[in-house]
């Protein structure tokens, strides 16, 4: 089953606040502006990067992104 990487992040929201993953997941969910549809590695590494903020990092993107690959993209 398709599922976007936003909607993966998303799995990640309420959790431990010292957390990496979940502070990515709460910012990306209150960032409007989030490509909410997208699995292109290049397109959400490119927006994470422009924007260069602390709670939406590319080390937490990185991590997720793995999950997020292992998962819906090498089945």
């Amino acid at each position: 089953m398709y599922q976007s990487f936003y909607q993966f992040a998303l799995s990640y929201r309420g959790g431990d606040a010292s957390d990496p993953k979940t502070r990515f997941a709460e910012k990306m969910f209150q960032d409007h502006s989030f490509p909410k549809v997208s699995s292109s590695f290049e397109e959400l590494s490119s927006y994470i990067e422009t924007l260069a903020d602390e709670d939406l990092s590319t080390q937490a993107f990185d991590e997720l992104w793995e999950i997020y690959q292992t998962k819906f993209l090498e089945e």
